[in-house]
């Protein structure tokens, strides 16, 4: 899949909002009435589009107005339905910054080269990001903290990511 028609989820509807047809919107922009800016949001699939005004920001998350949704029966329909953006119309990333979607598939290689694995997801469970990563022919992952000690080389153009593997401690009968 190339960048441009890949998408990156920018947010998700969690309600209606008053009776004109107002959505509240979960938004994961940087600056989240930014989520409009991109222009036309998305289904992930990509089969419907939505243009999308924000009308303010509250302390629950973005109001916005979907052009053609006005009145809250057409607005509840909504609720949890994921917006895309598709990738390419994203600014690109700051030095040391990265997209999710744009680390999801990189091979994974050892510091000699070798390849471990591929990355298969990002998450974050609140104390930083971290890499899963699928080890070449197996079915199992590991979670590799995305830190420079333990990922110190991405080459996002180059589609690997150097990886140094947590040593496990060893259990009391390896002792």
């Amino acid at each position: 899949m190339t960048t441009e028609t890949r998408r990156i989820l920018m947010g998700r509807i969690v309600g209606a909002h008053g009776i004109r047809g107002d959505v509240l919107i979960d938004s994961y922009a940087s600056e989240p009435q930014a989520i409009a800016a991109y222009g036309p949001l998305q289904t992930e699939d990509g089969s419907r589009q939505f243009k999308l005004s924000v009308v303010r920001l509250s302390a629950k998350g973005v109001i916005g107005h979907i052009a053609g949704i006005d009145d809250r029966t057409a607005a509840e329909k909504l609720k949890g339905l994921a917006l895309y953006v598709d990738r390419g119309r994203l600014p690109d990333a700051g030095e040391d910054e990265f997209y999710r979607a744009d680390l999801v598939g990189l091979t994974a290689e050892d510091p000699d080269g070798g390849k471990i694995g591929s990355i298969v997801a990002v998450e974050n469970y609140g104390a930083g990001d971290i890499l899963e990563l699928r080890l070449e022919g197996q079915s199992k992952t590991e979670l590799i903290p995305f830190s420079d000690a333990f990922v110190p080389v991405v080459d996002i153009a180059g589609g690997r990511v150097v990886v140094i593997l947590p040593q496990a401690e060893p259990s009391a009968e390896e002792r």
